[in-house]
């Protein structure tokens, strides 16, 4: 189901705008991910484990409940793109990885999803800059 673009109203065109973005930026990943057959938050997933992870650690960084990270990382595991094994020092606690599939599959993604790359190439240097700056700024 795709989420509006913001609320009904807003209370600038900056404000809209910026929901305008993330929106074409969501479209963007969700396409990229469906053409590997991936959920966007497999791919978001995929994305975080250049090295061994804890689910926890997972569960913490993207802000949600670690039984959400559970069902992604076993869909993952069963689709050949991450293993999960015992963290060495802690039995009860298992790190997830991604296997050489799954950095095929993360790096196909990764060429895919060129949304940001094409935006951000559309501007000069020095307005590439202001929207770091900017940016920043709006994030705190």
């Amino acid at each position: 189901m795709a989420l509006p673009n913001g609320p009904v109203t807003t209370s600038s065109e900056a404000e809209a705008v910026l929901f305008d973005l993330v929106d074409v930026y969501d479209r963007a990943y969700e396409a990229a991910a469906a053409e590997l057959s991936l959920s966007p938050a497999q791919a978001c997933v995929l994305g975080r484990l250049d090295e061994r992870r804890s689910m926890g650690a997972l569960a913490e960084e993207l802000g949600c409940d670690a039984s959400n990270i559970t069902q992604i990382v076993v869909r993952l595991e069963a689709l050949g793109l991450v293993t999960r094994e015992p963290n060495p020092r802690d039995r009860r606690v298992r790190l997830v990885a991604r296997t050489p599939r799954g950095d095929e599959v993360n790096h196909r993604f990764a060429t895919a999803f060129t949304f940001a790359r094409t935006a951000v190439g559309r501007l000069s240097p020095d307005e590439q800059d202001q929207l770091t700056t900017l940016l920043r700024k709006a994030l705190g």
